[in-house]
């Protein structure tokens, strides 16, 4: 699985909780606070993107992503260790 797999993933699952996002072009650099999700939001994206790839690490090893981007990167590189 690459990255840009990752990012769609991410995106899927952001839009599902949050339809306002429909149309939304999403970046990298996208931080999922300033697109309206709350820590509820925040927490539930990972868990459900983290599911769809099979993760099973605690989620506090993906804190300190400050945008999806970072988000990314954390899962990417925790799935080359598994």
């Amino acid at each position: 699985m690459n990255k840009e797999q990752i990012f769609n993933i991410v995106i899927e699952h952001s839009r599902e909780l949050l339809p306002e996002l429909e149309g939304h072009t999403f970046q990298y650099s996208d931080r999922l606070t300033d697109l309206g999700a709350n820590s509820v939001d925040r927490a539930e994206i990972v868990m459900m993107t983290m599911e769809a790839l099979s993760l099973h690490i605690p989620r506090v090893e993906l804190f300190g992503a400050s945008n999806i981007g970072e988000l990314v990167d954390l899962i990417y590189d925790k799935l080359q260790l598994v």
